[in-house]
């Protein structure tokens, strides 16, 4: 059997023209080139350099300022509906796209996302930046530029699928922060693997096109090749980076965020995995939301 697996949630997309070096990023994402992102794709992962000794730390949750379901578009409001948004970046010279999620913090100004939606290939995205609450090409809080992005240091060593987390601070937009602006999701560390949880993200990959939010939601549990959780999910490539929420309130779409998009197996397309958010997870946070 071979010691690798084939992920679904990350690499390239077709070639467009990057951007001129003159143009601010969030003059460079119009509503066409928001459109004509493609989401990475096909991320192939060596096991070889896939470590199960995620560190364990002190509990930690961070209070938040149709059930199940297996991949459809999100249409109960609230405040999901702000605090997700699509990611956009330049990858190799192409335009691509994930998904992220505004997060409670110090400078109000923080985007949860996976690892592979801010470096791939032993290379940082260019360009990067988060549009909370998109719709079909339309940026209703704006087109949010990012000031540092920040990975965790497995990720950043040898992108290991264990620690495939990121994060984004943003600036601010209008002499506005991001959080004051579309508000923001609790967020929570070294919880247990099995719990009922919400998951979300913009899939731009058919049968999906990147147009709406979609969701996801279901009984997690423990991932097999990595040391992750896993979700019964059809989200395809561009929901990577997308929130998973335990305790998740259907009513107001608020939720503690326990974990990201990240990536399928292909001989199991129905299911969608993400990172245990233990210790280094909680310092990425930590570390970003303080700077």
């Amino acid at each position: 059997m071979k010691r690798h697996l084939v992920l679904a949630l990350a690499a390239a997309a077709a070639l467009v023209l990057p951007a001129p070096a003159s143009a601010s990023p969030a003059a460079y994402w119009t509503p066409a080139a928001m459109r004509s992102a493609v989401p990475l794709d096909t991320l192939t992962v060596d096991a070889r350099k896939v470590r199960h000794d995620i560190r364990a730390g002190a509990p930690q949750v961070v209070g938040p300022l149709a059930y199940p379901n297996g991949g459809s578009a999100w249409t109960g409001g609230g405040a999901v509906t702000r605090t997700v948004g699509r990611v956009f970046f330049t990858y190799q010279g192409r335009n691509a796209s994930c998904s992220g999620n505004a997060v409670t913090s110090a400078n109000k100004s923080t985007v949860m996302t996976a690892g592979h939606c801010v470096k791939l290939d032993g290379a940082y995205h260019t360009n990067w930046v988060f549009v909370p609450g998109y719709n079909n090409g339309n940026a209703p809080y704006g087109t949010w530029t990012a000031r540092s992005t920040k990975v965790t240091p497995q990720w950043h060593a040898s992108e290991d699928i264990n620690y495939d987390v990121g994060t984004a601070v943003v600036n601010p937009l209008n002499g506005q922060l991001l959080t004051d602006v579309v508000g923001a999701q609790g967020i929570a560390f070294n919880q247990p693997k099995a719990q009922n949880m919400y998951a979300f993200g913009y899939p731009a990959a058919a049968p999906y096109d990147g147009s709406k939010l979609i969701y996801c939601s279901g009984r997690t549990f423990g991932a097999f090749l990595s040391s992750g959780i896993g979700m019964t999910c059809n989200m395809t490539g561009g929901s990577s980076g997308g929130p998973w929420f335990q305790t998740f309130t259907e009513g107001s779409a608020t939720g503690i965020q326990n974990s990201v998009n990240s990536y399928k197996i292909n001989l199991i397309p129905t299911w969608m995995f993400g990172p245990y958010f233990g210790a280094d997870a909680q310092n990425l946070y930590n570390t970003t939301q303080a700077s």
